[in-house]
């Protein structure tokens, strides 16, 4: 019956009262290291995508998450409940490079850590992870700095094919590395790093691509220059 009832106990959730003094210090330096990290994925990041818009989010996902596990992490029956209501909920954001997950996670991270009141090992951990980024951007990314050049292929998916792409741009490109490629029923859109010899090479593939849809869409842009 004892143990019965200290599992009980055990489940209930206990009516604990967090220091709002020290959570208020805590959400205000989540928000701190969030806009920290979103300026670093701006300026360090290699996503293709609209780094500034979604480093937006690093705020709120951080502020979130810490204010989850502050609540929580008092109770097991509260813990188990949050467990169970994201078990039905199901997150479709667009996530298309690997780079946007990881700083996800990351955002994510400092908000557990803060939450649980880590606050020296969290602040610590974010310090020594920023630095290794920006180590690896700085110098361990040397090699690629002449390979900054994105071009983007957008045409219809019945009237060009990724093959007849790449082919083309074998014959033009003196680099070449595939960042993405999407297709769907009626449209094709693939991004690639480039590299060019001279301008003339690049005026006659661009001329080459029309011909084989006149209604393509071709940008370029230098990585460098995206944020």
């Amino acid at each position: 019956m004892n143990k019965i009832q200290t599992f009980q106990e055990f489940l209930t959730t206990q009516s604990v009262q967090i220091p709002v003094a020290v959570f208020i210090v805590n959400l205000l330096l989540a928000a701190i290291l969030a806009s920290i990290l979103g300026k670093i994925y701006v300026r360090y990041g290699d996503s293709l995508s609209n780094r500034k818009q979604f480093s937006k989010n690093f705020i709120l996902m951080t502020m979130i998450t810490m204010l989850i596990i502050s609540i929580v992490k008092s109770s097991l029956a509260l813990s188990l409940g949050l467990v169970g209501a994201l078990s039905i909920v199901r997150f479709r954001a667009a996530i298309k490079e690997p780079e946007e997950l990881m700083y996800l996670f990351f955002s994510i991270a400092v908000g557990l850590g803060l939450g649980a009141d880590q606050t020296t090992v969290t602040v610590t951990a974010f310090i020594i992870i920023c630095l290794i980024i920006i180590a690896k951007r700085k110098f361990w990314q040397k090699d690629d700095e002449n390979e900054n050049l994105i071009l983007t292929i957008t045409g219809k998916s019945n009237k060009i094919k990724l093959e007849d792409i790449v082919g083309l741009l074998k014959e033009y490109c003196t680099g070449l590395n595939v960042k993405r490629f999407d297709e769907n029923d009626e449209l094709i859109e693939s991004a690639f790093q480039v590299e060019f010899s001279d301008f003339e090479k690049l005026s006659e593939m661009k001329n080459r691509l029309k011909t084989l849809d006149n209604s393509v869409m071709i940008s370029f842009v230098d990585q460098k220059g995206i944020y």
